[in-house]
């Protein structure tokens, strides 16, 4: 095939799609759908608001002390080479996008200094304890509204568990795990 068959081909294709483009305009100009403020039927599904999901549900499978007494230092050390490209963990290392995390645990919520944390995370108060440690790293945006942690987060209750007791050892290894129950 030569050059200029290929040039009226191409030609061809992208008029056909300019066409197109200029007639659903001219339709979307010429026919403008309306939609109802509220829905004809309302369908009652028995739903909550995800909010409210989130802090009525009971967990599923075991619990977050029983997950910890079983967790893996080292397993969660691998996990934490996500982490490693926004947060530093040595003692007095410094902040990257996201603020050093040795001592994480027992430490007051955006209080680690030189880190500008979202007014979010300051609001919400409070200590880094097991179980936020746990609710955050299952969904930060769930957790923490606002937060400016983009971190889709760890979906495993086991590889979170695993993250936990690796970040237990960084320098707060003597606060007590929660009880296996």
């Amino acid at each position: 095939m030569n050059t200029f068959e290929f040039n009226k081909i191409a030609a061809a294709v992208l008029a056909g799609v300019l066409i197109i483009m200029v007639i659903n305009e001219i339709a979307t100009l010429a026919i403008h759908p309306t939609y109802p403020e509220e829905p004809a039927y309302a369908i009652d599904t028995g739903a909550v608001a995800s909010s409210e999901v989130a802090s009525n549900d009971e967990v599923a499978g075991p619990s977050l002390g029983v997950l910890l007494a079983s967790a893996d230092v080292a397993k969660g050390e691998k996990i934490f080479k996500k982490c490693g490209a926004c947060h530093t963990v040595e003692e007095g290392g410094p902040n990257k996008i996201g603020p050093n995390l040795h001592g994480i645990l027992n430490r007051d919520k955006g209080t680690h200094s030189g880190f500008s944390y979202s007014g979010a995370l300051i609001e919400k108060g409070g200590a880094w304890g097991y179980e936020d440690l746990d609710l955050f790293l299952t969904k930060p945006s769930t957790y923490i509204k606002g937060t400016k942690m983009s971190f889709a987060g760890v979906k495993k209750p086991e590889q979170r568990a695993d993250l936990i007791a690796y970040l237990r050892t960084l320098g707060k290894s003597d606060v007590p795990l929660p009880p296996a129950e």
